[in-house]
């Protein structure tokens, strides 16, 4: 099936015959949904269906579902999940125990995503916040170390996976840093590149072979002084692929914050010249997404090869231990009261 190397949203809880037929002619690799497209589980299982039929083949179906402040299906009719900070704080009274309820409910969020028809969770995020940086990261992160930080997206990561989802790690090389939120103005990163390998970068390139990641909208002046890391040949090509060693599908964050400059079709171009297999975009503005889809281009070689290889990686969920899933959730949540 013919792809073109781009992701985008939708605008509602119904798909929309105008949406059917982009779907259809435009091929996207993938959709992503996000709180305006959720009303109820059967009506969301719908929308999937329908909006898969639309594109044809398999394509990935995604959200972010982190947990905490970013978390697009929540309740009533889906469980609220503790933000990653709190996983990582439990490390300190029980790190045996702090793994396993991070996996657990990782585990048993994916099953929530699997169950209707979701194939990927934009989680974990690996980024690692230093004092004075913009909260855009937070308490999305699991804590305020490398080795923290790399035990927890480990075991989501892994819960993710054996509830029958993708995990997209995020924001590789490292958002932690930020001083600004990449949706509203461009970061710069001023560190020097020994420290920048030693912390943010280290983080991704002890998970570097997971099988999708989304980039950071962020400069690195060590590495690239003149381009953010979603469309510098130089973050991708000698830091991504290189340093972090990561060889998964690689996709852009969202090409419609303002970090980026540029028409659509120009930031489209970019991060796929630069290195990105696919570009994302999310706000499902039919207008955007068409300039989206006609600046991207077929999804061939080493991209192409990467998409299978991600969706390859997708397998049956394994049994969960519900009572203990549910106990590690509520355990988390109080502790973060």
């Amino acid at each position: 099936m013919d792809r073109r190397a781009f992701i985008c949203g939708l605008s509602g809880p119904v798909l929309t015959f105008g949406e059917a037929d982009f779907l259809a002619a435009a091929k996207p690799a993938g959709i992503i949904l996000f709180g305006r497209n959720v009303e109820n589980p059967g009506q969301l299982r719908q929308l999937i269906e329908e909006a898969q039929g639309a594109a044809g083949g398999r394509i990935l179906v995604m959200v972010d579902q982190e947990g905490g402040r970013v978390q697009r299906l929540s309740e009533p009719h889906w469980p609220r999940y503790p933000a990653a900070r709190a996983f990582g704080g439990l490390l300190g009274q029980d790190r045996e125990r702090a793994v396993r309820s991070a996996r657990l409910c990782a585990q048993a969020m994916a099953q929530d995503l699997h169950a209707l028809g979701f194939n990927t969770a934009c989680a974990p995020v690996l980024d690692v916040p230093v004092p004075g940086a913009d909260n855009i990261i937070g308490d999305r992160a699991y804590g305020d170390d490398v080795e923290t930080v790399v035990e927890m997206g480990r075991a989501v990561a892994g819960g993710v996976l054996a509830g029958g989802v993708l995990p997209v790690i995020k924001h590789i090389p490292g958002h932690g840093r930020a001083a600004a939120d990449s949706h509203l103005a461009l970061p710069v990163v001023d560190t020097p590149l020994p420290e920048l390998q030693a912390t943010d970068f280290a983080a991704f390139r002890a998970l570097s072979h997971l099988p999708m990641a989304m980039t950071a909208h962020a400069v690195f002046t060590a590495v690239d002084a003149d381009a953010p890391a979603t469309v510098s040949a130089k973050a991708i090509g000698e830091v991504i692929r290189g340093f972090i060693g990561f060889d998964g599908l690689l996709m852009s964050d969202d090409l419609s914050m303002h970090a980026l400059s540029g028409s659509l079709e120009e930031r489209t171009r970019a991060c796929i010249g630069a290195g990105c297999d696919l570009a994302l975009h999310c706000n499902g503005k039919m207008g955007e997404m068409a300039a989206v889809a006609f600046a991207a281009p077929h999804l061939e070689g080493r991209a192409l090869a990467r998409f299978e290889a991600a969706l390859d990686a997708l397998k049956a969920p394994e049994p969960l231990e519900r009572e203990a899933a549910e106990e590690a959730r509520v355990e988390a949540l109080a502790a973060f009261a």
